[in-house]
């Protein structure tokens, strides 16, 4: 005979794991894009700072070249065009990105020396540049050469001014680096006159991370880049890969973790839940013994009625020298004390706490410690209790304890329901089928209340006065 129990489980849900591991990866990765993002920022940050420092100095070398060709255009007084032109070769040789050099007269009638023909209104536009200048050089857009820039200056730099001076530089060359960070797609940067005119680099850039003027007095032109950031840009596949490799892997472990402490937990609560029904049980134990002590006490007086007798017999038949009528006496004493000690045996197994282990035994003698225990109960109650099984023995493998406990709770259930009637019975039959055994309890009772029903084995439901509501539930 084996004991089943049943769980209520919750039923599991693989669509909220995967949620769940979606949502936690989406974290992941987005933390991932996130240092991405943050990382290229910065090189962006430091790539453009260094481009803005080798600007600063080519601009300042701009300067320097306008200096050395102004001081050779007052020197020579105008008279020497050519020492002019041949230091502006070697400047343009060493320096490819001042692609030209003009000394422009401030008097419209004197000649104009230069590397190369100035373009209709170039001139004009050179000369109002240098009579509006302060002191620091002027900043043109070339009016004929896309992404260059005109730097003019007076010479001398002073309000008798004779020549303006102006060199034609290449702004793309200007933003020349040979870091391969610039080489990249999704690098932009570009470069503007003071007033904001475009000079070189990408138009369309609206949002620049990055924006500083260079680091010259005389030409404060505005250095801005930008990055734009792909799919790819910032997971990229190889890392994104790991990343969803160790966010699995943790994930999985994590399960297996909360469901090896969900089993610890429920191993734990189940065996808090055998405790509490072992002392459940011995307590209803107790509280029958309680109320079988009566009974008992009845049960135990026969005996020992039985035995006082013989042995007060037995001193009359000594007393007069029958020494062989004296030996069914003694034997009769045996006997009596045999049964006593057999009833008393039967109290201190059914008040025992522990649990027994499983072992072989016969139901007939679990049912005829039940009927000696109930006995005298049911003879109070003016009750017929009958008990009815094969001649064959009934193996079972279990706690007989155990099963004489579910047996009595069930049949001195039975044994209530009819303490109130004058005809009360109460009868226990036991039968094999197969490989089963089935024990049936009936009696002439009114039966159980239909409004007890649903709740016939929740605890502590019961009808009785001074019932305790666990005997099916223990059962």
């Amino acid at each position: 005979m084996q004991a089943e129990s049943w769980k209520l489980q919750t039923p599991r849900r693989p669509w909220k794991l995967l949620l769940l591991w979606v949502f936690i990866l989406g974290l992941a990765l987005s933390g991932l894009a996130a240092m991405q993002r943050s990382a290229q920022l910065g090189e962006l940050e430091r790539e453009s700072a260094e481009l803005l420092r080798i600007a600063s100095q080519r601009a300042g070398q701009h300067y320097a070249h306008l200096t050395a060709l102004s001081a050779i255009a007052v020197a020579s007084g105008g008279q020497r065009p050519d020492l002019f032109l041949e230091v502006a070769a070697a400047i343009s040789r060493f320096y490819p990105r001042i692609t030209g050099m003009q000394l422009v007269p401030l008097d419209p009638a004197q000649e104009i020396t230069g590397t190369a023909p100035l373009a209709a209104g170039a001139a004009g536009a050179i000369r109002t540049a240098a009579h509006s200048s302060s002191g620091l050089p002027v900043l043109l857009l070339h009016p004929s050469r896309a992404q260059h820039y005109l730097l003019v200056k007076r010479s001398p730099n002073s309000d008798q001014a004779v020549y303006a001076l102006a060199l034609a530089i290449d702004a793309a060359q200007l933003l020349d680096s040979e870091s391969a960070f610039w080489s990249l797609g999704n690098t932009e940067v570009r470069l503007l006159l003071p007033r904001g005119e475009l000079l070189a680099g990408v138009p369309g850039l609206n949002h620049p991370q990055f924006g500083q003027p260079l680091e010259s007095i005389s030409q404060p032109l505005r250095l801005e880049a930008a990055m734009h950031f792909g799919l790819r840009d910032l997971l990229p596949p190889g890392q994104a890969a790991l990343a969803v490799l160790l966010v699995s892997l943790a994930y999985a472990a994590g399960l297996v973790a909360l469901r090896q402490r969900s089993r610890v937990r429920a191993a734990e609560r189940e065996a808090g839940v055998r405790r509490m029904e072992v002392q459940l049980t011995h307590a209803a134990r107790v509280n029958a013994m309680g109320e079988m002590a009566s009974g008992m006490a009845h049960e135990l007086t026969q005996p020992l009625t039985a035995i006082l007798a013989q042995a007060q017999a037995g001193q009359r038949l000594a007393a007069q020298g029958g020494s062989e009528v004296l030996r069914p006496v003694l034997h009769d004493i045996g006997v009596e004390a045999k049964r006593a000690s057999a009833i008393l045996e039967r109290l201190r197994n059914w008040s025992r706490p522990q649990r027994g282990a499983p072992a072989d035994f016969d139901l007939r003698d679990a049912m005829r410690n039940v009927e000696t225990l109930l006995a005298a109960e049911a003879q109070r109650m003016g009750a017929v209790l009958r008990f009815s099984f094969p001649e064959k023995a009934i193996m079972l493998r279990a706690d007989q304890v155990e099963i004489e406990q579910v047996l009595h709770n069930i049949i001195r259930n039975g044994l209530e329901a009819v303490e109130k009637k004058t005809d009360g019975k109460v009868f226990v039959r036991s039968s094999i089928s197969g490989g089963s055994v089935s024990v049936d309890v009936s009696d002439n009772g009114p039966g159980v209340d239909e409004g007890l029903l649903p709740r016939l084995f929740t605890p502590f439901a019961t009808t009785r006065e001074n019932g305790t509501g666990l005997g099916l539930v223990l059962s």
